[in-house]
Protein backbone atom coordinates (compact mmCIF):
# COMPACT_ATOMS: atom_id res chain seq x y z
CA UNK A 1 0.00 0.00 0.00
CA UNK A 2 1.44 3.66 -0.67
CA UNK A 3 1.17 6.99 1.37
CA UNK A 4 -0.78 10.01 -0.25
CA UNK A 5 -0.68 13.12 0.05
CA UNK A 6 -4.56 15.07 -1.11
CA UNK A 7 -4.05 18.60 -1.59
CA UNK A 8 -6.60 21.11 -1.81
CA UNK A 9 -6.09 23.11 -4.95
CA UNK A 10 -6.47 27.35 -4.80
CA UNK A 11 -5.18 28.98 -1.63
CA UNK A 12 -2.54 25.81 -0.88
CA UNK A 13 -1.05 24.79 -4.25
CA UNK A 14 -1.80 28.01 -5.90
CA UNK A 15 -3.41 31.38 -5.63
CA UNK A 16 -7.06 31.68 -4.36
CA UNK A 17 -8.51 34.72 -6.81
CA UNK A 18 -12.15 33.35 -6.57
CA UNK A 19 -13.64 31.37 -8.92
CA UNK A 20 -10.80 30.90 -11.18
CA UNK A 21 -11.75 30.36 -14.83
CA UNK A 22 -8.86 30.99 -17.24
CA UNK A 23 -5.54 29.73 -17.22
CA UNK A 24 -4.23 33.24 -17.17
CA UNK A 25 -5.60 33.56 -13.44
CA UNK A 26 -3.10 30.24 -12.32
CA UNK A 27 -0.61 31.55 -10.11
CA UNK A 28 1.65 28.94 -8.22
CA UNK A 29 3.09 30.01 -4.87
CA UNK A 30 6.79 30.49 -4.75
CA UNK A 31 7.13 27.23 -2.55
CA UNK A 32 4.63 25.22 -4.51
CA UNK A 33 7.09 23.25 -6.75
CA UNK A 34 10.03 22.50 -4.29
CA UNK A 35 7.35 21.51 -1.60
CA UNK A 36 5.75 19.51 -4.14
CA UNK A 37 8.70 17.48 -5.14
CA UNK A 38 9.90 16.72 -1.90
CA UNK A 39 6.74 15.36 -1.17
CA UNK A 40 6.21 13.34 -4.21
CA UNK A 41 9.54 11.55 -2.96
CA UNK A 42 7.57 10.16 -0.17
CA UNK A 43 4.02 10.27 -1.43
CA UNK A 44 1.77 9.56 -4.16
CA UNK A 45 -0.01 13.00 -4.92
CA UNK A 46 -3.38 13.72 -5.72
CA UNK A 47 -5.87 16.82 -5.74
CA UNK A 48 -8.73 17.40 -3.73
CA UNK A 49 -10.61 20.59 -5.43
CA UNK A 50 -14.48 21.71 -4.26
CA UNK A 51 -15.56 23.42 -7.58
CA UNK A 52 -19.16 25.25 -6.69
CA UNK A 53 -18.45 27.85 -9.41
CA UNK A 54 -19.96 25.23 -11.59
CA UNK A 55 -23.35 24.16 -10.21
CA UNK A 56 -23.63 27.90 -9.79
CA UNK A 57 -22.77 28.30 -13.77
CA UNK A 58 -19.43 30.70 -13.30
CA UNK A 59 -17.19 27.86 -14.91
CA UNK A 60 -17.60 25.22 -17.03
CA UNK A 61 -16.72 22.24 -17.11
CA UNK A 62 -14.56 22.71 -20.10
CA UNK A 63 -12.81 25.54 -18.74
CA UNK A 64 -11.85 23.68 -15.33
CA UNK A 65 -10.42 20.61 -17.40
CA UNK A 66 -8.22 23.20 -19.27
CA UNK A 67 -7.21 25.01 -16.19
CA UNK A 68 -6.65 21.57 -14.55
CA UNK A 69 -4.50 20.42 -17.74
CA UNK A 70 -2.22 23.82 -17.52
CA UNK A 71 -1.79 22.73 -13.60
CA UNK A 72 -0.75 19.35 -14.59
CA UNK A 73 1.05 20.11 -17.37
CA UNK A 74 3.19 23.20 -15.37
CA UNK A 75 3.43 20.48 -12.02
CA UNK A 76 4.91 17.56 -14.95
CA UNK A 77 7.34 20.24 -16.28
CA UNK A 78 8.42 20.88 -12.97
CA UNK A 79 8.82 17.22 -11.97
CA UNK A 80 6.13 16.24 -10.46
CA UNK A 81 3.40 13.68 -10.62
CA UNK A 82 0.11 14.23 -9.70
CA UNK A 83 -1.68 11.09 -9.91
CA UNK A 84 -5.14 12.19 -10.16
CA UNK A 85 -7.60 15.69 -9.63
CA UNK A 86 -10.37 14.85 -7.82
CA UNK A 87 -13.43 17.49 -8.49
CA UNK A 88 -16.78 17.95 -6.54
CA UNK A 89 -18.47 20.14 -8.81
CA UNK A 90 -21.69 20.70 -6.22
CA UNK A 91 -22.60 23.49 -4.08
CA UNK A 92 -22.53 23.09 -0.27
CA UNK A 93 -26.87 22.88 -0.35
CA UNK A 94 -26.29 20.01 -3.09
CA UNK A 95 -25.38 17.71 0.41
CA UNK A 96 -23.36 15.65 -2.43
CA UNK A 97 -20.50 13.13 -0.94
CA UNK A 98 -17.66 14.30 -3.35
CA UNK A 99 -17.61 18.20 -1.30
CA UNK A 100 -14.97 17.90 1.25
CA UNK A 101 -15.24 17.18 3.98
CA UNK A 102 -17.09 14.61 3.37
CA UNK A 103 -14.77 11.63 2.03
CA UNK A 104 -15.65 9.86 -1.54
CA UNK A 105 -12.90 11.18 -3.36
CA UNK A 106 -10.65 9.72 -0.72
CA UNK A 107 -11.96 6.53 0.05
CA UNK A 108 -12.60 6.31 -4.59
CA UNK A 109 -8.28 7.28 -4.81
CA UNK A 110 -7.90 4.66 -2.08
CA UNK A 111 -9.42 1.62 -3.71
CA UNK A 112 -8.33 2.96 -6.98
CA UNK A 113 -4.41 3.48 -6.03
CA UNK A 114 -4.14 1.25 -2.96
CA UNK A 115 -3.68 4.12 -0.65
CA UNK A 116 -3.08 3.59 3.25
CA UNK A 117 -4.82 6.21 4.80
CA UNK A 118 -3.21 5.49 8.10
CA UNK A 119 0.19 6.73 6.70
CA UNK A 120 -0.89 9.98 4.49
CA UNK A 121 -2.36 13.56 4.81
CA UNK A 122 -4.88 15.89 3.74
CA UNK A 123 -3.69 19.51 3.45
CA UNK A 124 -5.91 22.57 2.45
CA UNK A 125 -6.66 26.43 3.73
CA UNK A 126 -10.53 25.66 4.54
CA UNK A 127 -11.46 23.73 7.93
CA UNK A 128 -13.23 21.06 5.20
CA UNK A 129 -9.65 19.95 4.20
CA UNK A 130 -8.06 19.19 7.62
CA UNK A 131 -11.40 17.63 8.40
CA UNK A 132 -11.53 15.25 5.32
CA UNK A 133 -7.97 14.17 6.98
CA UNK A 134 -9.74 13.24 10.09
CA UNK A 135 -12.87 12.03 8.68
CA UNK A 136 -10.81 9.76 6.01
CA UNK A 137 -8.76 8.21 9.19
CA UNK A 138 -5.77 10.55 7.15
CA UNK A 139 -3.88 13.22 8.99
CA UNK A 140 -5.38 16.66 8.75
CA UNK A 141 -3.52 20.24 8.01
CA UNK A 142 -4.83 23.01 7.79
CA UNK A 143 -2.37 25.93 6.30
CA UNK A 144 -3.06 29.34 6.42
CA UNK A 145 -2.42 31.09 3.13
CA UNK A 146 -5.64 31.58 0.68
CA UNK A 147 -8.45 31.47 3.03
CA UNK A 148 -6.51 30.09 5.95
CA UNK A 149 -5.75 33.28 8.14
CA UNK A 150 -9.25 34.79 7.71
CA UNK A 151 -10.85 31.09 8.81
CA UNK A 152 -8.61 30.58 11.58
CA UNK A 153 -10.36 32.21 14.48
CA UNK A 154 -13.66 29.37 13.25
CA UNK A 155 -11.58 26.47 14.48
CA UNK A 156 -12.54 25.28 18.14
CA UNK A 157 -10.33 23.86 20.83
CA UNK A 158 -11.38 20.37 20.19
CA UNK A 159 -11.01 20.47 16.20
CA UNK A 160 -7.32 22.35 16.90
CA UNK A 161 -6.28 18.98 18.95
CA UNK A 162 -6.96 16.89 16.13
CA UNK A 163 -5.38 18.61 12.97
CA UNK A 164 -1.96 20.16 12.39
CA UNK A 165 -1.97 24.42 11.42
CA UNK A 166 0.76 25.46 9.87
CA UNK A 167 2.11 28.93 7.70
CA UNK A 168 1.75 27.65 4.73
CA UNK A 169 2.32 24.02 2.05
CA UNK A 170 5.96 24.62 2.55
CA UNK A 171 6.19 24.28 6.43
CA UNK A 172 3.11 21.14 6.33
CA UNK A 173 6.03 19.77 4.59
CA UNK A 174 8.96 20.46 6.81
CA UNK A 175 6.06 18.82 9.89
CA UNK A 176 5.13 16.19 7.47
CA UNK A 177 9.07 15.04 6.74
CA UNK A 178 9.70 15.62 10.56
CA UNK A 179 6.74 12.90 11.11
CA UNK A 180 7.91 10.36 8.38
CA UNK A 181 11.56 10.11 9.89
CA UNK A 182 11.05 9.65 13.53
CA UNK A 183 8.65 6.58 12.63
Amino acid sequence: MYAAVFLDRDGTIIKDKGYINSVSDVEFYDFTFSSLRTLASYFKLFIVTNQAGIAQGLISFEQLEAIHNFILDKLRNEGIKIEKIYTCPHSAEDKCGCRKPEIKSVIDATKEFNIDLQRSYVIGDHLSDALLGVNSGARGIYVLTGHGMKHRKHITAETERRIIITKSLKFAVEKIIKEIRKK
